[in-house]
């Protein structure tokens, strides 16, 4: 049966943006929630039962990892993201991709600067991210100016190469990291929820994550209960060690945990 999500036929080629050039666009879909429980119960012959049955089960495989039903829903995104956003994204190797070519292609003018209050110095405590409160308004816009001043200087020197006759892949090759690129990204829903799941977290990084956010309630839209299970059972939910979970018993009988200083501290931050 061909799976139609009004909800999701509403926001097809909806630009979506994201930072101060991206966008997101859901291109197509293939399956819904109703996909996931016709998979899953194929076995026994019997598709889509009631909203609470299908919602229980759907709960139910999610919780357990049982990871195949999801499979069945595919996504196509059209996607827009400075480069160094999208070296990261491509480090999932769970989807097919076709990206914009600078050997073919002009490349866009455009540049990533940073928001005032998303510039920040480096954290103390975390070697490859940013401290939690931002530089003071005067520094950030100092930083700015410099990242503008240099998004503009290479582009210069791209397009004067250009002029001179120089082929687009040599000229391309002092572009930024901030530029702009585009692709195309066919994921399904399984191993969507895992790059969700990572890219949403905390501690990535905060320009991806704005990516992420947009792409959750995208996924909502075509998959309202899977996604609630997701945020449910993975996003907001946590998993403990077998030593971890010696501890939470000797807690509840009162004894102090036993667990060494780094190991208590990442503990104690998930229980928080």
């Amino acid at each position: 049966m061909h799976c139609i999500v009004p909800e999701a036929e509403e926001i097809l080629d909806k630009e979506y943006p994201v930072l101060d050039h991206g966008f997101v666009r859901l291109v197509d879909y293939l399956g819904s929630d109703q996909r996931i429980v016709q998979s899953a119960r194929v076995s026994y012959g019997e598709g889509t039962k009631t909203y609470r049955q299908d919602k229980g089960l759907i709960n139910y495989l999610l919780r357990n990892d049982h990871t195949s039903p999801f499979e069945q829903v595919v996504f196509t995104f059209h996607v827009k993201m400075p480069i160094f956003v999208a070296r990261q994204w491509t480090r999932h190797r769970t989807a097919r991709m076709n990206e914009i070519s600078g050997r073919y292609s002009v490349m866009k003018d455009e540049v990533y600067v940073p928001a005032p209050e998303c510039i920040a110095l480096q954290s103390d405590d975390n070697k490859q991210g940013r401290a939690a409160e931002p530089v003071s308004s005067e520094t950030a816009e100092e930083v700015r100016a410099l990242m503008r001043e240099d998004g503009e200087r290479a582009f210069a020197n791209y397009h004067k190469m250009l002029d001179m006759g120089i082929a687009r892949e040599i000229s391309r090759i002092d572009l930024p990291l901030s530029m702009y690129t585009e692709f195309y990204w066919e994921i399904d829903l399984h191993n969507l929820f895992h790059f969700l799941k990572l890219r949403l977290d905390g501690h990535a990084q905060y320009e991806i994550r704005e990516y992420g956010r947009v792409m959750l309630e995208i996924v909502r839209k075509v998959c309202p209960i899977a996604t609630e299970a997701f945020e449910n059972h993975k996003l907001n939910g946590r998993s403990f060690s077998g030593k971890e979970m010696e501890a939470i018993r000797m807690m509840l009988d009162g004894k102090e945990c036993p667990l060494e200083k780094r190991e208590k501290e990442i503990f104690l931050e998930k229980l928080r």
